[in-house]
């Protein structure tokens, strides 16, 4: 009962999802490194899949490396914990015009452990967790400006 009261709510404000009757005809340029190809991958499932260099779109992103920090120290100068970022630039073009630019950057704290495997282990989940944020923000913000773009070029 509730969904369709919230939906008969929408419905009368003139709310529209950003994500539908929407083209996301965006060609992500190859990103460095292995986190690189795993935001590539995700940006593309955002967008609907892959799509060629000659898409009306195209989404350049620059990834710089993870950087980590120690968080939480015992006693004995121990880490018990650390945070690891990461930081993304991007520029959305429209064939030649630069239509957005921007930086996004995620972190995620982590479980430091003496023991190798596991601290490994706990390291690569919390760059896959950022690198699904990243993703997230990243996709919303194209999508968004490509949608704000082709507004002001219907009114032009």
């Amino acid at each position: 009962m509730k969904k369709c009261l919230i939906c008969l709510l929408l419905a009368g404000c003139g709310f529209q999802p950003m994500f539908v009757n929407h083209d996301n005809d965006i060609y992500v340029a190859p990103i460095s490194g292995i986190n690189g190809i795993d935001l590539r991958n995700r940006l593309n499932a955002k967008f609907g899949g892959q799509h060629d260099a000659a898409a009306q779109y195209t989404l350049k992103v620059a990834l710089n490396e993870p950087v980590t920090q120690y968080r939480a120290l015992q006693h004995t100068g121990d880490a018990t914990w650390q945070q690891v970022s990461i930081t993304a630039n991007f520029e959305l073009f429209h064939g030649d015009t630069k239509i957005a630019t921007g930086r996004e950057v995620a972190a995620e704290s982590y479980t430091f452990v003496r023991y190798l495997v596991a601290a490994n282990a706990s390291y690569n989940s919390a760059v896959q967790n950022i690198i699904n944020v990243l993703a997230d923000k990243i996709s919303v913000r194209a999508i968004t400006s490509t949608a704000d773009y082709e507004k002001e070029a219907a009114q032009k």
